[in-house]
């Protein structure tokens, strides 16, 4: 697919309609996989804040919240399924501005559009099925009351999103946050913001009501932080890195506020003695290579039982050398650019310090040679790695997976579970019930048997220790946007009778 000469000029997408950011600065827009300017964002700062705020705040109360946050859930699911479509309708174009944007290869652009698109009928449905489960009856030991459940939404919502998947990402807050009711104030980053400013352009078009979803981008400093504190926005859910987190948390905490957040990981694949190694060899690379290893829950630690280390490497070696690293518009491209200049950097950190503290480049930890200009790293594999080091302890997101080898199953899960993190890990082996006992073992949110990184949106996501807490997707995702209220009633005719009544005289 041919590039486009320039992509589309947006504005903010506050209540309803497109305006320029209150001081007219926008942020260049550069393509990873060739390092050219392709055009430019909105810079959004406190005041533009305010204004989103202001048009989610109205949106939410608008008539009692008759056209939106009290509205039968058959209402916004209507909404919701339209955006589907449209996505549907929209997908090479939109996959195309996802690659441009983040250097991702096309195809898997495309595959996000497409769990894009289902994510929003998912929560189309749900939102639909909520009414139903409305005044669920709550069993009491006293007769004379009567007590049920009611869901509702939580109110305005600030949603900060990260830059590796940009759309898919936003799209796991903003369907069930509008599946719930709530109203929005998206904010993704802005390394990569030009497909999520094209969903205000799809809300626009579908004739989502003003305000429901506000779309801002901008800086984490500028935009980011003005809309975690401030004091009309109910709730803060937000994915990105843990020291972001933390700060974030500390903000809400000044209003005791409610956040979810979804953190960084440094997960471990465990790959036993038993295995067909090339088809353990492919999970492990789907593993930490997929997205130019620039995934929350990637795997990788690469934990190889001692018997077959040696064979498993060589062939993850042969498998490695495979890879099409090419610009990512190009047919066949396995492995695109990273999704930027400082990140490229920081990752090329990574493997520098790695080789300074004693650890080996097996393969890779370079850029490739066919490729002069963009932000292309070789897939990268590094062993000869001791626990004390920081490619051990610290997460890199990119290509690189560290390895070391274990001899007992004991020995796996410790290694498993020595990191701060607990967003996900792997176990690979032919022994099912040994991959039971070590899925129950790994402190971790999400545990993969015999496969890495499958995500359906059924299933919770989330994790544990400094990976975060809270869960997205499936009905846990929707419950994250949901208040819920007891109401109880008093059934009897008679008094209470607590206290006794005064004399008549």
């Amino acid at each position: 697919m041919a590039a486009p000469s320039a992509i589309p000029r947006r504005g903010l997408f506050i209540g309803g309609g497109w305006r320029e950011p209150s001081l007219g600065r926008r942020l260049p827009v550069v393509n990873p996989a060739t390092e050219a300017t392709i055009g430019d964002i909105p810079a959004a700062t406190a005041e533009d804040v305010e204004l989103a705020v202001s048009a989610a705040r109205d949106a939410f109360g608008r008539d009692g919240g008759r056209h939106w946050s009290r509205a039968p859930g058959a209402v916004r699911s209507k909404y919701l399924k339209a955006i589907a479509a449209k996505i549907k309708d929209k997908k090479s174009y939109l996959a195309l501005l996802e690659t441009l944007d983040s250097g991702k290869p096309l195809d898997e652009a495309a595959g996000d559009m497409e769990d894009v698109a289902a994510c929003f009928e998912y929560y189309a449905d749900l939102a639909e099925a909520l009414d139903g489960k409305q005044r669920a009856p709550i069993s009491l030991p006293m007769e004379n009351f009567e007590s049920y459940v009611l869901k509702e939404p939580i109110g305005v919502v600030g949603l900060i999103t990260p830059w590796n998947y940009p759309l898919l990402m936003a799209t796991w807050k903003v369907a069930p946050a509008l599946a719930a009711g709530c109203t929005a104030v998206l904010k993704p980053s802005e390394l990569a913001s030009l497909t999520c400013l094209e969903l205000g352009g799809i809300c626009a078009e579908i004739g989502l009501p003003p305000g429901v979803l506000n779309i801002i981008t901008g800086l984490g400093t500028e935009a980011g932080a003005p809309l975690a504190s401030h004091p009309h926005v109910d709730k803060i859910a937000f994915t990105g890195s843990t020291e972001t987190g933390k700060r974030i948390m500390i903000t809400a905490s000044q209003m005791v506020k409610p956040v979810s957040l979804e953190l960084g990981g440094k997960s471990p694949l465990i790959v036993f003695d038993d295995v067909d190694i090339d088809k353990a060899v492919e999970w492990a690379m789907f593993g930490c290579f997929a997205n130019a290893g620039q995934v929350c829950s990637a795997t990788s630690r690469l934990l190889l039982h001692e018997k077959i280390a040696k064979r498993f490497l060589d062939r993850l070696v042969a498998w490695a050398k495979s890879i099409k690293i090419s610009d990512p518009l190009e047919e066949g491209c396995r492995l695109g650019s990273v999704v930027s200049e400082g990140q490229y950097q920081k990752i090329m950190k990574f493997i520098s310090t790695a080789r300074c503290e004693g650890a080996t480049i097996l393969y890779g930890g370079a850029r490739p040679q066919h490729l002069k200009r963009g932000f292309f790293i070789e897939p990268t594999i590094i062993t000869n790695v001791s626990t004390s080091m920081q490619i051990w302890r610290e997460e890199v997101f990119g290509p690189v997976i560290c390895v070391k080898e274990f001899r007992t199953e004991r020995e796996a899960v410790e290694l498993a579970n020595d990191t701060h993190y607990g967003l996900a890990g792997a176990v690979i082996s032919n022994d099912l019930e040994r991959c039971e006992r070590i899925s129950k073992a790994i402190q971790s949110g999400i545990v993969w048997i015999n496969c890495s990184q499958p995500c359906f949106v059924q299933a919770p996501w989330g994790g544990n220790k400094r990976s975060g807490f809270g869960r997205e997707l499936g009905q846990w995702g929707l419950d994250n946007y949901l208040s819920v209220k007891q109401v109880t009633k008093y059934c009897s005719d008679e008094p209470y009778g607590w206290y006794r009544p005064p004399s008549k005289l």
